[in-house]
């Protein structure tokens, strides 16, 4: 008895815990999901109702195989549950095995065509080939189903969808220009260069500005605008590139910067400007923004400290025995010691490499290496001056000992 009734407690403990749980797993409230997933139920069993009673109706109408009455509705309510049996065996299958059952089934049809196209040309009485016919139907149609439901699986969905998505087409690239870009004109250079994808848009606005500057009784200003116009239509000529001129005005007034801000965010647009201030204003607004020089800063070649260089000094510099030499991108070099080597190629060793908002300065000395070098070589190009001219060097003075001969007077 002592040990029985140890036994006995806990079962009560459990049977007293479910039938106490039992009342709040009953009263807990359904989710929005479950409901929505009940309603579906509940309508796919009236669909099945009314397949059933349809079909079993239609059959009964239609008098299958000469049957009348009740067994011809027989018939139809046996369709009805074939119907239905393979529909919850497909539930139960996975999306890749349907895709691949129906592509098998296609093939199986396909084929089973062709059999019949072959057959119908035989000499065969007409109950053979139609034994043959729909036997190729059935057999071919069920291998494919078969066959395609078990390969089914080793499609991979997700690149399928990809595939589908890439194939669907990217959205189109678009590119704002500003009237700076134009005006500078090294956009045309990118173009033809293919380093620019996609459309580019210059707005009704930025032409109104270009025309504005290029009417300007100012001079300086007039050329200016009349090469930004020239530059576009040299865009417009580039094979490859397309250009759009876009007539939508985002508000009737307002400045040039403000307007096409507004109207890449519209659009999702990228602004192509030089323009340093609507360069940061865009990108504090998170838009993106394609800068010329910054693309020119970034291609400019890489000099570390410690390589030699060769420069055309072109100036003398701010500080004392300074002299200052440019690049062919226009890279400003400040070279010490090279004052009195003005017009003039000199040999440099770099020192230091600085990056400045207005771009990069390259501070470098003079190489100490290539000066005997160069010494020997003026030298070497003074002698043979001298010789070209006919003088000749001054003979060697021979201090060895001469015998003296005694003067003769012949007076």
């Amino acid at each position: 008895m002592s040990r029985s009734f140890p036994e006995e407690e806990p079962s009560r403990a459990v049977a007293f815990s479910s039938s106490a749980a039992s009342p709040a797993l009953r009263s807990r409230p359904m989710t929005v999901p479950e409901l929505q997933k009940r309603g579906m139920a509940g309508d796919f069993w009236v669909a099945r109702v009314f397949l059933v009673a349809a079909t079993t109706a239609l059959c009964y109408t239609l008098e299958p195989f000469h049957l009348r009455g009740l067994p011809a509705a027989g018939v139809g309510f046996l369709i009805a549950l074939v119907i239905l049996v393979v529909e919850a065996r497909l539930r139960r299958a996975a999306v890749s095995g349907l895709l691949g059952g129906a592509f098998g089934a296609i093939l199986g049809v396909f084929a089973a065509l062709l059999v019949t196209l072959v057959v119908s040309r035989t000499a065969e009485p007409e109950p053979s080939k139609s034994l043959v016919e729909f036997s190729g139907l059935f057999a071919l149609s069920y291998l494919g189903f078969a066959l395609g439901s078990e390969k089914g699986g080793e499609l991979h969905l997700e690149k399928l969808a990809g595939f589908f998505a890439r194939r669907a087409g990217t959205p189109e690239s678009l590119k704002l220009l500003d009237t700076s870009v134009l005006i500078d004109g090294r956009i045309a250079d990118i173009c033809e260069a293919q380093f620019i994808d996609g459309t580019l848009i210059v707005p009704q606005f930025v032409l109104r500005e270009l025309q504005l500057v290029a009417d300007s009784s100012d001079g300086l200003k007039r050329q200016r605008g009349r090469r930004g116009l020239d530059v576009l239509e040299r865009i417009q000529k580039v094979p490859g590139v397309e250009v759009r001129i876009l007539e939508h005005d985002p508000s009737a007034a307002g400045e040039v910067d403000h307007k096409l801000i507004e109207l890449a965010r519209r659009t999702g647009a990228k602004i192509v400007t030089n323009d340093f201030n609507l360069n940061k204003v865009a990108t504090v607004q998170g838009l993106s923004v394609l800068n010329v020089n910054q693309l020119a800063n970034a291609l400019k070649p890489v000099v570390l400290p410690g390589e030699p260089m060769r420069v055309f000094i072109l100036r003398e510099g701010k500080e004392p025995n300074q002299g200052v030499a440019y690049l062919d991108d226009g890279t400003m070099v400040v070279v010490d010691g090279a004052r009195r080597f003005i017009n003039k190629n000199v040999d440099t060793i770099v020192t230091s490499v600085h990056q400045t908002t207005a771009g990069k300065m390259i501070f470098g000395r003079m190489d100490d290496r290539a000066e005997p070098a160069g010494q020997l070589a003026r030298q070497a190009a003074a002698g043979a001056s001298r010789s070209e001219g006919g003088v000749a060097d001054p003979a060697p003075l021979d201090r060895g000992p001469r015998r003296v001969f005694p003067e003769t007077d012949e007076d």
